[in-house]
């Protein structure tokens, strides 16, 4: 019997809560509009940027998103509600807990800005000084608001779609990276190679009967919500074990010969961090059992050998690239374990520190993972030297 699709969700801003959906629009990037915007904490001193999510920021689970129609057909509008407010007693008026933006920004309007997410750099845009004095407020610290819009965030590691690691495969090493970086890429993402602010993959799949599993595990019957594990796509598990998609390579969704049938490669194991153990009521560490839901993994759910100290739950996924024109995908939605990997395939997404330069006018540019001859990765990092505006390329170690 065919699993079914029972719930979809999408993460407008990276970190903070999701918003349930019963159908969505699934193209190379993901589910249409996710993790489009980030939040990074800005240092006081130097003005560095770090990332903000739920690990390091638990104020994160306290910001609650939902999209509205623009007025008079107008574009679609983001609003983002903060629920402390109400947990510290406050009258606040419901304008200084509410902040709305669009959900599609005029990027001609925006100041461009330089990122970098777990090594992978990104062109995008600040949103502005009136988003970043909202979201500072709340955060208690310097916060930038940022829109990814057209910048393009290379995947790294080995959790790539198959296709062009098959045709990398097919090519000699060289000749394929000179053809990957001379090549034009396209900025809506269908090349496959490119994500939005999420991690290290468009789509994150989970099951119920895992989910069940951990709840298991917890002392007391402390419930556990699907929600902290922040998927895209959550499966009934119709007929597999819990934790059965540790070994699943491909799902096809829908029902077949349709012409909105869809497959989804699985790539990689999501590891998971602290974030597991947030509150979502108080935006703090959770007390008791809810506070023990990573260690209680660590038990026995490091199984991936690429990331041996970090307890797995669910698993990476792409749009499989034949579907160039996207997806439509439904709560309901059959779906089909079309191919399984016979072993645990490891986590090969290793974050790339760029060490820093030592010459100011060398501005790095665009960075790859390339598979190594005799076995691992190379990352490549194609350097524009501003004076010349000739381009090298460097590995990283």
């Amino acid at each position: 019997m065919a699993m079914k699709i029972t719930a979809l969700s999408v993460y407008p801003i990276k970190g903070l809560r999701g918003i349930e959906l019963e159908s969505a629009q699934i193209g190379p990037l993901g589910i249409k509009h996710d993790r489009s915007f980030m939040l990074y904490e800005v240092h006081p001193t130097t003005g560095e940027l770090k990332k903000i999510q739920l690990d390091t920021h638990p104020k994160c689970a306290l910001f609650e998103p939902h999209i509205t129609p623009g007025l008079q057909d107008g574009p679609s509008l983001l609003v983002v509600r903060y629920l402390g407010r109400a947990l510290q007693g406050s009258e606040a008026a419901e304008e200084e807990s509410t902040i709305e933006m669009p959900l599609e920004p005029d990027m001609s309007c925006l100041e461009k800005t330089d990122v970098v997410l777990h090594g992978s750099p990104a062109s995008a845009y600040r949103m502005g000084d009136s988003y970043d004095t909202w979201f500072s407020q709340h955060f208690g610290v310097p916060t930038v608001l940022i829109y990814l819009g057209d910048g393009r965030r290379p995947v790294l590691g080995k959790t790539l779609p198959p296709k062009p690691a098959q045709e990398q495969q097919r090519q000699g090493w060289m000749s394929s990276l000179t053809s990957y970086i001379t090549s034009p890429q396209k900025s809506d993402g269908s090349s496959g190679a490119w994500i939005s602010f999420s991690d290290v993959a468009p789509l994150m799949v989970a099951s119920e009967p895992s989910l069940q599993d951990v709840r298991d595990r917890l002392l007391n019957g402390e419930p556990v919500e699907m929600y902290k594990f922040r998927p895209n796509i959550v499966v009934d598990g119709e007929g597999e074990d819990s934790w059965a998609e540790d070994f699943w390579a491909e799902l096809t969704i829908g029902p077949s010969g349709s012409p909105q049938q869809g497959t989804l490669q699985l790539t990689g194991n999501c590891v998971r961090c602290l974030s597991l153990n947030v509150d979502y009521r108080t935006g703090k560490p959770a007390e008791g059992e809810l506070g023990n839901v990573l260690k209680r993994l660590m038990k026995d759910r490091r199984v991936d050998t690429g990331s041996k100290w970090s307890p797995v739950f669910g698993r990476y996924a792409f749009l499989d690239s034949r579907h160039t024109e996207g997806i439509t995908v439904s709560v309901g939605d059959s779906v089909e374990v079309t191919r399984r990997n016979t072993e645990r395939a490891p986590n090969q997404i290793h974050v790339c520190r760029a060490r820093q330069l030592a010459q100011p006018q060398l501005h790095p540019s665009r960075v790859w993972a390339w598979p190594r001859p005799s076995g691992g990765i190379w990352y490549i990092m194609a350097v524009e030297y501003r004076e010349s505006r000739k381009g090298i390329l460097t590995a990283l170690t």
